[in-house]
């Protein structure tokens, strides 16, 4: 994720990060602004139709059509950063939950051995959240003290969350927690699914296929069609301006690309390694 400062303008408009659209679309920019060039040679050069006024009416079409196109990328923007701010407070979820867990813990627990192995496994559970949402490979992990090992052919985080439980629930039995702090202690441990059941919800179910499909199109019919309706009243102004008509619609469409799933290694993801990095060193301070 990005670290930046807000209030320095100068910045934003003269730096051309990694992520920046612009050096995705700069090859069809290229091809747009050619295409708008040769349009407007044909319409001014080769078949002289600046008189002809129905032709000219083409840009009313364009001011109604391009209000519903803003809506819809209104609606579709939105929509991307919602599901991308839901998994900020999934995650958030999660640091608060690892803390009040390991709070309650460091007060029911007297045995350090028990405190060791929830503060291991506890910072190990965002770890392998993040990894499980990232798809990467999990396959075996082991962690000194912990006897931790993790099936490739099984969810990663719901074998965290089962041994946790596990031991949790052995700890009552042997007679070291009480019921009421059992009941008080799964409040804590099943919010851990809860959240991972969140997070799979957002990655995977994107936004529907016709949807985003139609957006596109819309786009690309748009901006195809903008050089047969201005080139009579911009001339060869023209291409610059639906090149740069361009690059604003389809940038907001390939941001909201980007963040409706906000789990990854994009610029514009959530640091959820980082925060698990949190969640270990905040864990380990309270037991």
């Amino acid at each position: 994720m990005i670290q930046y400062n807000p209030k320095d303008w100068l910045t934003f408009i003269f730096r051309f990060h990694e992520s920046d659209t612009f050096r995705q679309l700069l090859p069809m920019m290229g091809l747009i602004g050619c295409y708008a060039g040769g349009i407007a040679y044909l319409e001014l050069e080769y078949w002289k139709l600046a008189d002809t006024s129905h032709v000219k009416n083409l840009s009313l079409i364009h001011t109604t059509v391009g209000f519903v196109l803003s809506l819809l990328l209104a609606y579709r923007t939105n929509t991307a950063y919602d599901r991308w701010w839901e998994g900020r407070k999934a995650w958030g979820a999660l640091v608060n939950n690892s803390r009040n867990l390991a709070i309650k813990l460091s007060a029911f627990l007297s045995d350090e051995a028990d405190k060791q192995f929830y503060k291991k496994i506890i910072p190990t559970y965002a770890s392998v959240l993040s990894k499980h949402l990232m798809n990467e490979e999990v396959s075996k992990m082991l962690f000194e003290g912990l006897d931790l090992e993790i099936d490739h052919h099984e969810h990663h985080p719901n074998q965290i969350a089962q041994r946790l439980f596990q031991h949790t629930n052995a700890l009552y039995v042997a007679g070291r927690l009480s019921g009421e702090q059992l009941l008080i202690l799964n409040e804590e441990l099943k919010a851990f699914t809860e959240v991972c059941g969140v997070c799979e919800r957002i990655k995977n179910t994107p936004i529907p296929y016709s949807y985003s499909a139609f957006i596109k199109k819309f786009i690309f019919f748009y901006v195809m069609t903008l050089p047969f309706g201005f080139v009579f009243s911009l001339g060869y102004y023209v291409i610059p301006v639906v090149v740069f008509i361009f690059y604003v619609l389809a940038s907001l469409e390939l941001i909201a690309e980007e963040i409706e799933d906000p789990f990854g290694n994009d610029t514009n993801d959530l640091p959820t390694p980082k925060m698990a990095a949190n969640i270990n060193k905040h864990v380990a301070e309270l037991l």
